[in-house]
């Protein structure tokens, strides 16, 4: 799915109303009906609401939705904010279709007026300023916002909170911006909802379908996008009947050391579980006998070094190679990881210390093998390419280093970015806070590793690992809670991923 600027959007709304074709105030009519009809389930029939709208198009949603809660009975307020003498054409005649509703209470809120109490039982719909808003909140709107963020009431967004932008970052500690518990936006996402530092506004957020011309959208370059169902579908390998265990590839995984075995444990067997036909384990002896004992399917070779990786085993049969979990970064290691990226033939994946040794060595980065992957958390990403200031300067440095190094970085966090050598930016859909335990980067890194073996190309294996990573988290949260689950649940939930997406594929 395609995550559109703010411009985009405008040019998507125009184009729909020129080629459907719509009256704008009828796409106006469709959008916040679409709002309507997603909200209606979860509200109580005695609960007051109290929209407030701006004198734009948002201010237009907004009193589209308050007629519509009205028509079915709902206690509705509705307070126009007058920012501005005269409102956009949309809002000034759904305000007029607004005043023949029966019950209809309407009230204006300017520089000297008294705002309304709003309490812990209320629906306060913030529809005041939409995603066009380029500059900081100030006067008796600011004032407003403020207020509305002292309620205890529930928050819900229309399109986008007043004051976030959604394509440039905002100051959190300074500008003035409504914290919703929802937002309903239309039809794609916004890039500025997929950063943390935004969580704190943006709460709970859905896209909203409103029937957007599809040709625009079809036609539109974007270099952001979000992964959805139909996209990992769509790139996975259908297995021929009379496949055997090397059709699926062989891969190694350079991973361990002493007191540091699970590391390895976790990613080889998520390696195995994508689907790889062989895993080769290269590690020192001091963690042979626990990896032996919880995985026989995988082949071991044992390194020169008993507690520590030091050397490179023979490289030629292998289809993929990960290295880091759990390696430690010892100067032999470093050493032998220099090797690796001198001699391996075919893409690696880096994760952990052999990222950590990586931040040590930076000149070795022009020389790792094109299309590898990285697999860093924020630390790490922050030791490779430097400190930022917020997310959209570190996207932009994520994606630049992708470029430069002919790489793939897969940045781990809620909303996993993938970067991609052509400058593109994916956002991952999957996944949920019980993920954040120690080891799941492990598991991440083993099934890049398993995908690329399988010959995958390091595109579609970043695109599916982190969903199939994240789905597998999504199915171990809800067997095991959030609170309690650990990355062996999500290993042994990579199975339970791979057949939901296989279910609803078409057949024949």
């Amino acid at each position: 799915m395609k995550i559109l600027s703010t411009s985009q959007i405008r040019e998507a709304d125009a184009f729909t109303i020129l080629n459907e074709p719509i009256k704008s105030i009828d796409l106006m009519e469709r959008a916040a009906t679409a709002v309507f009809r997603r909200i209606l389930p979860k509200l109580s029939p005695e609960q007051p609401i109290k929209v407030f709208a701006g004198m734009g198009n948002n201010g237009g949603d907004g009193l589209v939705l308050a007629r519509l809660l009205l028509q079915q009975g709902f206690k509705v307020y509705t307070y126009i904010v007058k920012h501005s003498d005269k409102g956009s054409n949309d809002f000034e005649i759904n305000l007029e279709l607004l005043k023949h509703i029966p019950n209809v209470e309407i009230s204006e809120i300017e520089a000297t007026s008294l705002l309304p109490e709003c309490g812990p039982h209320d629906l306060l719909v913030d529809a005041i300023f939409g995603s066009g808003l380029n500059k900081p909140i100030t006067g008796f709107p600011a004032n407003l916002i403020e207020h509305i963020n002292k309620s205890l009431s529930v928050v819900i967004a229309i399109d986008i909170p007043s004051g976030l932008y959604a394509d440039m970052p905002v100051d959190i500690k300074k500008d003035n911006i409504v914290k919703a518990d929802h937002t309903y936006t239309f039809e794609v996402p916004k890039l500025a909802f997929l950063f943390p530092e935004n969580e704190f506004f943006v709460g709970n957020w859905e896209i909203v379908p409103i029937g957007l011309h599809p040709d625009f959208i079809k036609d539109v370059q974007s270099k952001n996008h979000l992964i959805d169902e139909a996209l990992v579908r769509s790139l996975l390998h259908p297995r021929a009947k009379f496949a055997h265990k090397g059709n699926f590839g062989h891969a190694l995984l350079i991973a361990g050391s002493a007191g540091k075995s699970g590391a390895a444990i976790l990613a080889a067997k998520a390696c195995l579980r994508s689907g790889a036909g062989l895993l080769h384990v290269h590690l020192p002896e001091k963690a042979l006998l626990p990896l032996q004992s919880s995985i026989p399917e995988a082949m071991i070779s044992t390194d020169e070094c008993s507690s520590h990786f030091s050397k490179l085993p023979d490289l030629a049969a292998f289809n993929a190679i990960g290295v880091g979990p759990g390696l430690g970064t010892h100067d032999e290691s470093a050493k032998a990881l220099k090797l690796l990226i001198q001699n391996a033939k075919v893409p690696l994946v880096f994760d952990a210390d052999a990222l950590n040794i990586l931040s040590e060595n930076k000149t070795w980065l022009a020389f790792v093998p094109p299309g590898s992957v990285f697999t860093p958390h924020p630390i790490e990403f922050e030791r490779l390419a430097g400190k930022w200031s917020d997310s959209f300067e570190r996207l932009e440095m994520q994606r630049k280093m992708s470029q430069r190094f002919n790489i793939y970085i897969v940045l781990k966090g809620a909303h996993t970015t993938i970067t991609t050598p052509l400058g593109e930016a994916w956002f991952n859909s999957t996944g949920n806070p019980g993920m954040a335990t120690a080891g799941s980067g492990d598991v991440l890194t083993g099934i890049i590793t398993g995908l690329l073996a399988q010959r995958y190309t390091p595109f579609s294996a970043s695109i599916l690992g982190v969903f199939i990573h994240g789905l597998a988290g999504d199915i171990a949260a809800i067997e095991n809670s959030e609170e309690s689950m650990i990355a062996s649940d999500i290993n042994r939930s990579i199975g339970k991923a791979y057949m939901k997406l296989k279910r609803n594929i078409a057949t024949y």
